[in-house]
């Protein structure tokens, strides 16, 4: 019978899990999906055969990375593939590009440690290098239009297929290191083309030495075998193999010194591999606990290392410490990842849904730091992340052969820290709030990550349940928002525009000033407005959460919730309106890509994004456009036409989304025009980099953003004073942390703005505050309650209905 080839197998079902992710997360057409399992399958046939023809040949470690290296080639190919159908998304393909070239470079090393080199192994590398170089190729060529660059792909094979025909190019030669720094450097300059990092013509340039290497390089290898083509094999293999024993023989001399040199880095590297554990055990998985009070610590996890490397002996040297680093190795990376999002989203990392936040945070932070800057940091953001699985299981396993050694110190050591850290556990000893010297925190954090992702599957059926529930789901649209009938409504969210901006802040007095005169200005105008806090389900970012939130009235606090309420049926604020009659329109400028979930789930009309409302003027940093200007396309595009229905539309302002700066100045309106009349306009702000590296002056570009597209908002109002209008203007988050400080808050201030009394008589039952400006204890209430209030209190024979404030529960 013939045995079961684990390689071939574990290689097939990983590679249909990487195609399984990407097609969850990035999204994979029908071409994205047939490549990636082609390459599966025709891959792992290859490796199969490979194996057979080697009888059995035995897969090592090195090979075990080589299969990594051809997994991750498979993503890489299923994104090529899917990049000539629609844009595919550049930064995972240079992730998984810079993961497979790194590795690249493991696989070497570890065959070299483990004495596992084998012609089967080389071969096996050189394959892997050939597709990966030749999909970067292909991705290359096809989005920059230089099909030459395709000609460093096509070499390796071209050279192959020319064997077909000249047998003699089947012969071997010695092997050439240079051979492999040319095949490293054609990666390497084929990813940064990829992921566009540098000016075009530099990118051509180094396109263009990167061919002229490769092609040196084949053609030396071509002379050599032609020249070599009458010897015998024989002849050729004992050359070659007395050649490289020659190359890679050291003298007495040499010995000696290389002796000396290797005793001390080996102890130098013990100590590293030792403070390397110690530091990712006791490591805090916020910023702001890097203080050195947090590192002096005794961590149990520890101790239960030397424990089992006393008992266990030897084998603890093998699989458990391998094992153990790389769960150290995936916690330190957690660690990372919480500290981002505790800056970011004021809340820890959670493994199974924010994954799809790296794709929009690196536009963010592009749009911060430029294009170049970004996916340097992606990359080595990348490299670092792949470099900490690889070594801290490298670390445990070097700590435990120095524990095996020295087993009599190592006990005592032992006893000693274990008194220790009882003692200190007991007592409660600590020398910073929160960071006790006995430390079980590594414990702690891998028990609340397996925790969060339980509760994250368990979620999934309450909140299916939590859609379903739905009182206004079968109302018939004549009886919907009667209250409202003939009026347009703009439901109007200002980007990061949260309770920080209005109350407590060195800042605030300016962003009131603004509030108190609009109210001044529209009442004036005949307009009245009622302000309070809506509690948002999302801090720092994740528009889309609260949208989402305030439109079904459910809690979408994740990005699992999202996903799976789009994928569901519930009525949306914009759907009741539909229903009821009205026209109903998005514009949202930040987007570049078509929304399909803006017709299929909200139920929207129209949808205006950046292409297709005229505006030919600049960018804004993350600004397609002014505020300003959104506001004027969406009064040509929708209110300013004749005989038309009311019109329900939901406008994004996204001036006063981070980075905040530079900023547009108000014009006069009957000059918007196109935009052009904004031209200058960025060269006059500051630039984000600048701004970023004063925390004051970053409060100080978010307290203008927030000014500026406030003034845009009741400008257009008290410019085009319609009595028909209703205006609901709120935010959708709290600022990042570097503005809002710590634990700000989820609230985020709302106003609603109308010239019909009787509209605002319908929420007089609320207890909102007269005026544009909340104080601080105007009503607070859940984002989420918002619709079924609203749509009760604009219904037929609403009757106010008093509104107790409430805070937030998490689910």
């Amino acid at each position: 019978m013939r045995r079961v080839q684990t390689g071939p197998v574990v290689g097939f079902v990983c590679m249909l899990t990487l195609v399984g992710a990407l097609g969850a997360t990035v999204g994979l057409s029908s071409v994205g999906w047939v490549f990636g399992v082609a390459y599966a399958v025709g891959s792992n046939a290859a490796l199969a055969r490979g194996i057979d023809r080697q009888r059995g040949y035995p897969m090592g470690p090195a090979d075990w990375v080589t299969l990594t290296r051809a997994v991750l080639t498979g993503g890489v190919a299923a994104l090529v593939a899917e990049s000539f159908s629609r844009s595919a998304p550049v930064v995972t393909l240079v992730t998984l590009s810079v993961f497979a070239l790194i590795l690249d470079a493991v696989d070497g090393w570890v065959a070299r440690r483990t004495g596992t080199m084998s012609a089967f192994g080389a071969r096996f590398d050189m394959e892997v290098d050939a597709f990966l170089i030749l999909m970067l190729s292909l991705s290359v060529a096809h989005t920059t239009g230089w099909w030459w660059v395709f000609a460093i792909g096509a070499a390796r094979y071209v050279f192959v297929a020319a064997g077909w025909v000249l047998p003699w190019l089947h012969g071997s030669l010695p092997p050439r290191y240079w051979c492999k720094v040319v095949a490293a450097l054609e990666g390497v300059v084929l990813t940064l083309a990829v992921a566009d990092v540098l000016p075009v013509g530099l990118s051509k340039a180094t396109l263009v030495v990167a061919l002229i290497l490769l092609t040196e390089s084949f053609g030396r290898e071509t002379w050599g075998l032609w020249r070599a083509r009458t010897g015998s094999r024989h002849e050729r293999n004992e050359s070659s193999s007395a050649d490289v024993v020659a190359m890679g023989q050291p003298s007495k001399v040499q010995g000696a010194g290389r002796g000396h040199f290797r005793a001390a880095a080996s102890r130098v590297t013990t100590v590293l591999a030792c403070l390397a554990v110690w530091l990712a055990l006791v490591l805090p998985n916020e910023i702001s606990g890097l203080t050195p009070a947090t590192f002096v610590r005794i961590p149990l996890e520890g101790l239960v290392i030397v424990a089992l490397a006393l008992v266990l002996g030897s084998w603890v040297s093998g699989t458990v410490a391998v094992l153990f680093g790389a769960v150290l190795g995936l916690l330190v990376t957690l660690k990372v990842l919480d500290m981002g999002f505790f800056a970011v989203f004021d809340r820890p990392f959670d493994p199974l849904n924010d994954w799809l936040y790296f794709q929009p945070g690196v536009g963010v932070l592009g749009d911060s730091i430029g294009h170049v800057g970004a996916m340097i940091t992606v990359v080595v953001a990348a490299a670092l992340a792949v470099a900490i699985l690889i070594v801290m299981p490298l670390c445990v396993v070097r700590l435990t052969r120095l524990i095996a050694r020295h087993r009599r110190g190592s006990t005592q050591a032992l006893t000693a820290f274990g008194i220790v850290w009882a003692l200190c556990a007991v007592s409660g000893l600590q020398l910073a709030p929160g960071a006790r010297i006995a430390s079980t925190s590594a414990a702690g954090l891998a028990y609340d990550e397996v925790t969060q992702v339980r509760a994250d599957i368990q979620d999934r059926e309450t909140f299916a349940k939590a859609i379903t529930v739905d009182r206004f789901r079968d109302t018939p649209g004549d009886q919907l928002l009667t209250g409202l009938r003939g009026k347009d409504v703009m439901l109007v969210f200002v980007e990061s525009y949260g309770r920080i901006a209005v109350q407590d802040s060195t800042f605030s007095p300016q962003v009131d000033a603004v509030l108190d005169a609009g109210t001044r200005r529209l009442r004036a105008a005949g307009f009245s407005s009622r302000s309070a806090f809506l509690t948002s389900p999302t801090f720092g970012a994740g528009s889309w959460l609260a949208h989402s939130t305030l439109q079904s009235g459910l809690w979408v606090d994740s990005q699992q919730r999202y996903n799976q309420l789009l994928t569901n049926d519930r009525l949306t604020l914009t759907e009741a309106f539909g229903r009821a009659g009205w026209r109903t329109v998005s514009d949202v400028p930040a987007d570049t890509q078509d929304w399909p979930e803006g017709a299929s789930f909200y139920h929207f009309d129209k949808s205006y994004d950046a292409r297709n409302v005229g505006y030919r003027g600049p960018k804004f940093s993350y600004a397609t456009m002014p505020d300003q200007y959104t506001l004027s396309a969406f009064r040509r595009l929708e209110l300013a036409k004749a005989a038309r229905g009311p019109v329900m539309a939901e406008i994004d302002l996204v001036s006063s989304h981070h980075p905040w700066t530079p900023l547009p100045h108000l014009v006069n309106w009957g000059r918007v025009g196109d935009g052009s009349a904004f031209d200058a306009m960025p060269a006059q702000g500051e630039s984000p980099d600048v701004a970023f590296s004063d925390p004051g002056e970053v409060r100080a570009v978010y307290a203008q953003s927030i000014e500026y597209s406030l003034n845009a908002l009741i400008s257009f109002v008290h410019t085009y004073p319609d009595p028909n209008l209703v205006l609901i203007m709120l935010g959708d988050h709290q600022p990042h942390s570097y503005v809002s400080g710590d634990q700000p808050g989820h609230d985020v201030p709302i106003t609603i703005v109308a010239h019909d009394l009787a509209v605002m008589n319908r929420i007089s039952g609320w207890g909102w505050q007269d005026g544009m400006r909340p104080s601080p204890d105007a009503p607070v209430w859940r984002m989420d309650t918002f619709r079924d209030r609203f749509l009760t209190a604009y219904g037929p024979q609403a009757r106010p209905i008093p509104s107790p404030i409430e805070t937030p529960s998490q689910h």
